[in-house]
């Protein structure tokens, strides 16, 4: 008898510690990490009551111990607390240009998806690139590539998500590979959609990696190349080199977009697709793909020649979206006089274009077929014209908690910033000052790549650059030499949701766990490393020239 009470308390807490351990996570690691916010007290120092807040929201991002969202609302709570920003500064960071931006976008890939262009686009796509698994991989990974270096890569993930998921779904119905995980795979609890098989997880990851790698190809790619460069010019308006429009994709495509991209497919198609390891399980579902692809080549032929001729809608929604395109490639384009230097007024982010094509698609009918009623008499049509957007779509189907996921990882920026916190790292790196240039740029790399996995981009870009410009001044080193590749490699984010928008974007879409996409961020975070410190030695210098010499004085005075 004593036995048996002695394996049903075990069972009990087994039970306990497998149903329960987020709870006791949440309360656990704050515990853990107490000693740095006692220490923050004891000494009066703001910096690691900050670093005390992002030790803890790291952690919990990590393990999902609770929602990824409600972590992100922690700075409202804890940095008014720690006396480190009030309220009212902490809730803007919430509701900024960029945050509008990458809501616009959301909003207009949702209308490509309202107006079934997305499945027209998909179905076009399989057809043109091949049935494949493989094919299609590389298609949709070259594709979101291309499209991000003209728009945001947030917007390009947008957009994509839709086409894959068209994609999976009719994969799905051909049976032609797995693309959901078994129960016995991955638990699925009551409520929750099926998770996606590896596979098919590729697929996404291929999408927002590629959007990601396509974002440092040009100046407009993300948000993250413009910050850099208002941060440089405003330090450095002097120095003869410009970081301008020709330039930087000089720099940046040939080698960190381009062959970036390739690697990453690459390694994406041995890891997840099983390439060159034929006898794995994944690598046997890509075949048993490949060797349908005839027979769903004709079912795809059939139902795209269903969806019949473009309609209005789809075209409508269409030149809306090209519109978009043109309207942030010419804001300002860097090598001529953008439509937002012409105006002449305010600043004008990147939210006006994008939220302008919004109301242009809720203000545009699906048909004109009341303009036949115009010059006539009744009847009349016996109901209103329904918009190229609807704002019940968006409200159903906006996942709106990744506003709050980006907004945390601004308000945690700033609050490193108005701490000390980022100061305070800054001065633990003058160590590095006394070694070879090489090194001091493959550290600059690391630092940037570390840190751009727990906040914003454009966010560790704002901390990061002013304290890299000053330790170039500082070691004598041409400051371009360590602030560019510190700004590409800050856009390299793979591991988190809250690292980049398209990572927040797959995993709200495609519902993928942050510990799948966690692991496949590893080998092409290596490649960025390797490439952007590889094309910084070399490339560079073939693009600028004259970083090999320390400017004067004179030119690096503010």
């Amino acid at each position: 008898m004593a036995d048996e009470n002695k394996i049903s308390a075990s069972q009990s807490v087994k039970s306990c510690c497998k149903f329960h351990w987020r709870g006791k996570v949440t309360v656990i690691v704050p515990l853990i990490t107490l000693p740095i916010l006692v220490f923050a007290y004891k000494k009066n120092a703001p910096a690691f009551r900050c670093l005390y807040l992002v030790v803890n929201m790291a952690i919990f991002w990590v393990t999902e111990c609770i929602p990824l969202y409600l972590t992100a609302m922690l700075p409202v709570v804890f940095l008014p607390l720690f006396g480190i920003l009030d309220s009212n500064a902490v809730c803007q960071l919430f509701f900024t240009d960029t945050l509008i931006m990458f809501l616009g976008g959301l909003f207009v890939a949702l209308g490509v998806e309202y107006s079934n262009l997305h499945q027209r686009i998909a179905l076009g796509t399989i057809l043109v690139v091949g049935c494949s698994p493989r094919r299609l991989h590389f298609g949709l990974s070259m594709v979101s590539c291309f499209i991000s270096f003209w728009i945001s890569n947030s917007a390009a993930t947008a957009m994509m998500c839709p086409i894959v998921k068209a994609i999976l779904i009719e994969m799905d119905a051909q049976n032609a590979f797995q693309v959901y995980m078994t129960q016995e795979e991955e638990r699925m609890e009551e409520g929750d959609p099926p998770h996606l098989s590896k596979v098919s997880m590729a697929f996404y990851f291929g999408v927002a990696y590629s959007s990601t790698i396509g974002g440092t190809g040009t100046l407009i790619g993300t948000g993250t190349n413009l910050t850099f460069k208002g941060l440089y010019e405003t330090r450095f308006p002097n120095l003869k080199e410009k970081v301008d429009f020709p330039k930087f994709i000089m720099y940046s495509m040939p080698f960190v977009s381009i062959l970036n991209v390739l690697l990453v497919f690459l390694t994406l198609q041995i890891t997840h697709m099983g390439l060159w390891r034929p006898k794995s399980d994944v690598a046997k579902q890509v075949k048993r793909g490949s060797i349908s692809k005839a027979a769903t080549k004709l079912v795809l032929q059939e139902r795209y020649s269903a969806l019949g001729r473009w309609t209005c809608h789809e075209i409508q929604v269409g030149v809306v979206f090209v519109f978009m395109i043109l309207l942030l490639f010419f804001q300002r384009p860097g090598f001529m006089k953008g439509w937002a230097d012409v105006l002449n007024t305010k600043q004008i982010g990147g939210a006006s274009p994008v939220l302008l094509t919004v109301i242009v698609m809720f203000a545009l009918p699906t048909q004109y077929t009341f303009f036949r009623y115009c010059c006539k008499g009744p009847p009349f049509p016996g109901r209103s014209m329904d918009a190229c957007l609807s704002w019940i779509f968006l409200h159903h189907n906006t996942p709106w908690g990744l506003c709050f996921l980006l907004g945390g990882g601004f308000a945690l920026a700033e609050g490193s910033k108005v701490s000390g916190m980022a100061k305070m790292l800054g001065d633990s790196l003058s160590f590095i000052t006394v070694m070879p240039t090489a090194v001091i740029i493959a550290f600059i790399i690391v630092v940037s790549l570390f840190c751009t996995c727990f906040s914003a981009n454009v966010a560790i870009c704002n901390i990061l650059i002013p304290i890299f410009s000053e330790m170039a001044v500082t070691v004598k080193v041409h400051p371009l030499m360590l602030t560019l590749p510190a700004a590409l490699a800050i856009s390299m984010s793979y591991h988190l949701p809250v690292s980049t928008p398209p990572n927040a974007i797959i995993c709200g879409y495609g519902y993928i766990k942050t510990k799948y996409l966690a692991v496949a961020g590893i080998f092409p975070t290596i490649w960025a490393f390797l490439i952007i410190f590889l094309n910084s030695i070399s490339w560079a210098h073939v693009v600028y020239p004259t970083i090999k010499h320390f400017p004067a004085k004179q030119y690096l005075e503010k």
